[in-house]
């Protein structure tokens, strides 16, 4: 609980990540700490579901900073990645302005691709996660079909299709936990 206050405190500096690397230890501060919370509460004490639970936060907090993207740009905030930014020639005014051009598609894909790498890798350890965890993941319906929808307009992060709700979401959660798959 206390990682994820001090990590909260951090937010109240309201700069951009600098690097790739600060946007996940803010996710696994964060996300994977509430994540290990959840999991005590179950009565979960297993090394896979530990992991399982690192990967899905980080996952989280990485999609809950390019999701916050459109509403942070219109307050004049950028907190994307300023290394994968520099890497396609990006600016923080290109963001600020709603830019749909390439370059800034392609900060957006880096950084989506990151969150998929790490959703891919919790559910390695699918097999090997008590059943009773599984409610604890169930989030991971609501971070792959943002990653579907992110895909399906070409990584335009500004796209309004991103703004709506998925009408099918409740049925896709109730399948996974019906399942036991997260």
């Amino acid at each position: 609980m206390l990682r994820i206050i001090s990590e909260r405190e951090k937010d109240m500096e309201d700069k951009a990540y600098r690097n790739f690397q600060e946007l996940e230890a803010y996710g696994e501060n964060t996300q994977s700490s509430l994540l290990y919370l959840l999991l005590e509460t179950l009565g979960v004490k297993n090394v896979h579901s530990d992991h399982a639970a690192s990967h899905i936060g980080k996952a989280q907090g990485i999609l809950t900073c390019l999701r916050a993207t459109p509403y942070n740009s219109s307050r004049r905030k950028v907190y994307l990645p300023m290394d994968i930014c520099m890497l396609h020639g990006a600016s923080q005014e290109d963001f600020i302005r709603g830019s749909r051009d390439q370059n800034i598609r392609d900060v957006v894909y880096d950084i989506a691709s990151q969150a998929h790498v790490h959703l891919q890798h919790a559910r390695s350890f699918s097999e090997n996660v008590p059943h009773v965890a599984m409610p604890a993941f169930l989030q991971t319906v609501v971070l792959e079909d943002y990653l579907q929808r992110v895909r399906k307009v070409d990584f335009d992060v500004f796209h309004p299709s991103l703004q709506k709700r998925n009408p099918m979401l409740p049925l896709q959660l109730y399948l996974r936990s019906w399942k036991k798959i997260y």
